[in-house]
């Protein structure tokens, strides 16, 4: 783990979710909020991975829920049992999700209920659940991951790009929704960060078509941190003025 920018007592005496917390970016975003104090709760399927990551979260009270997160009305239960066990929450991090390369002419329903499961439709249910009382405390906030695919096209991308369009799209109609409550909702448009998801998708490919990859991000690819940087500061007090936004965090990629 990378050192925190952040002061280490800023989330002191709050508690977080964080789904997708076993790797990858929830894994990094559940470290920077336990390095800053909170309390974490982290979801993901693996047992073994969860675990493990759990105990590179500094700090005491840190949670590790087994879950699978893919429908919305599962989701809003799952999240609403949470919160009444361990008591309301803070904030939230989506970070659960599934890369996804195929051209239309062969995505099918399959196809298409796997990009939006875990991306769009848990997401979702997190945010039903964080409306009903005794879910989030008044002021919280809710973070989602994007990415650029949401607004910038790629061949055989069509379905994963739709997902994360689809985040977006729902992030400025939560934003209205949960104001009277100051709860704040913002997502993260992260470009190609080097993440185990970030490995199998390259794993492969020529070193020319990698090279061509990197150098459409100005700053080249990113590192968790530089996500979990971003994450840690929506969540906290100080994006309290910031809501219904989508941040590019990308190295510079869809500015070309």
């Amino acid at each position: 783990m990378s050192q925190s920018i952040f002061k280490n007592d800023m989330l002191s005496g709050q508690r977080f979710l964080v789904t997708g917390a076993s790797s990858g970016l929830g894994r990094a975003v559940a470290e920077s909020i336990a390095a800053c104090g909170g309390q974490v709760l982290g979801a993901g399927r693996n047992v073994e991975r969860l675990q493990a990551a759990r105990s590179s979260w500094p700090g005491q009270g840190h949670v590790a829920c087994i879950q699978e997160l893919g429908d919305a009305d599962a989701t809003a239960e799952w999240t609403k049992a949470v919160a009444q066990e361990h008591g309301s929450l803070n904030g939230i991090f989506h970070a659960a999700g599934t890369e996804l390369l195929r051209p239309i002419r062969m995505s099918k329903q399959a196809q298409f209920n796997e990009a939006f499961g875990s991306a769009f439709f848990a997401a979702a249910g997190l945010a039903r659940a964080a409306s009903q009382k005794g879910v989030m405390v008044d002021g919280g906030s809710l973070v989602f991951m994007s990415s650029v695919a949401g607004s910038a096209g790629k061949v055989g991308m069509s379905a994963y790009s739709a997902s994360r369009a689809a985040v977006e799209g729902m992030v400025r109609s939560l934003a209205c929704e949960f104001a009277p409550r100051r709860i704040r909702v913002n997502a993260i448009a992260a470009g190609a960060v080097q993440t185990p998801m970030h490995d199998r998708i390259t794993q492969g490919a020529a070193q020319d078509v990698v090279d061509a990859y990197a150098s459409s991000h100005l700053l080249g690819f990113g590192e968790p941190s530089d996500i979990a940087n971003a994450a840690v500061y929506l969540l906290s007090p100080a994006g309290r003025w910031i809501t219904g936004t989508t941040m590019a965090v990308d190295g510079g990629y869809i500015c070309q």
